[in-house]
């Protein structure tokens, strides 16, 4: 017997077969969106996972503005940023980012749930979000996934 034939093989960026998915939002939790979204991006539902390596699928999301939050967090739950002046920190409510750009809610929510390094960054790249049901991925040939099959 050849002990050489049994060889771990470390998927890599190459070797990964990406697909384009694509996520109804509507009528979704937040939270529990953002992590489902996250551990496709991460493609940590692949048998060939490689914690190292961006092996997971693009993910487009549509629908952002229909994202629900549960209990009062609209109005409790705060973004905060920095205009980089002095004095410049600025507090929004979910509400009032609700209100500006649906969007970005459900970008920083996954964005949260994604490593916090450079490899977090290029799979941050393969999220696109959208309001309302039409996307400019229509050339990638997405497949429509429903979150329940996800875990």
């Amino acid at each position: 017997m050849d002990t050489l034939s049994y060889k771990t093989i470390s998927g890599n960026k190459e070797t990964a077969d990406k697909k384009w998915l694509i996520v109804d939002a509507e009528g979704q939790k937040l939270g529990r969106l953002a992590s489902k979204v996250a551990f496709v991006i991460r493609g940590k539902h692949k048998p060939n996972f490689t914690p190292h390596a961006d092996c997971g699928d693009n993910v487009i999301v549509i629908n952002a503005e229909k994202i629900e939050l549960s209990g009062n967090k609209m109005e409790v739950k705060e973004y905060i940023r920095h205009t980089g002046y002095p004095g410049g920190q600025r507090v929004l409510t979910a509400r009032e980012v609700m209100e500006k750009h649906p969007e970005r809610l459900v970008e920083k929510a996954v964005k949260g749930m994604l490593p916090k390094n450079k490899l977090g960054n290029a799979l941050y790249r393969n999220l696109k979000v959208y309001v309302g049901s039409e996307h400019g991925q229509e050339a990638q040939k997405p497949e429509v996934i429903k979150l329940d099959s996800i875990k």
